[in-house]
């Protein structure tokens, strides 16, 4: 059974667990009545970030650029609609494998040409992330973030970070305005 979290809570996740290594990162998401003539593109992203709370254009892991040079994160492809049951998209971590610079990989979901299509996250439900034990294929821990955004375009879902050398996941929920360009700018890329 997984450890539901709430909005701020943090867990463990390698202090009881020394052997984890591999995880799977599963973004999910539904969409509510919507009328608007376009598919609803949600894109799941990591950002590799250093003590700084910044990341590098290259630590920036997205639909166009699925892998990480250190091969510690690995995005496993984009989907267009959302639609069908789980996960709507996942990314892989290799806890072993993130370069020693690197202390938080943050988890994002944004909408695609959200100010075009006029979409936003209030248009969203039953949005989750969850963390997976990739070797044993057991639920860890899931988050489900309820319905607290209205006119957001991007969302920092949750993160995991490093603490006096364990790997702890953060729920975090914490929505944006102004889509991936104002995520990008949170942690220090001038362009996406």
């Amino acid at each position: 059974m997984p450890i539901s979290l709430q909005k701020g809570q943090k867990v463990d996740l390698t202090k009881g667990n020394p052997s984890l290594s591999k995880i799977l990162v599963g973004l999910g998401w539904d969409v509510n009545q919507y009328d608007g003539g376009f598919d609803f593109d949600l894109d799941a992203s990591a950002f590799l970030v250093g003590a700084d709370g910044k990341a590098q254009p290259q630590d920036f892991i997205f639909y166009s650029n699925l892998k990480h040079t250190s091969g510690a994160v690995e995005h496993m492809g984009d989907n267009l609609t959302g639609e069908g049951e789980g996960d709507d998209e996942q990314i892989k971590v290799d806890l072993s494998l993130i370069p020693s610079n690197i202390e938080k990989v943050a988890f994002t979901v944004t909408i695609y040409d959200a100010d075009k299509r006029k979409q936003n996250f209030g248009q969203v439900n039953n949005a989750y992330i969850r963390i997976v034990d990739e070797t044993t294929d057991t639920e860890l821990i899931r988050y489900d973030l309820g319905e607290d955004f209205s006119i957001e375009t991007a969302v920092v879902v949750g993160e995991i970070y490093k603490h006096n050398g364990e790997w702890k996941f953060n729920a975090i929920g914490s929505g944006f305005q102004g889509g991936l360009a104002a995520l990008c700018a949170n942690y220090g890329i001038e362009t996406c």
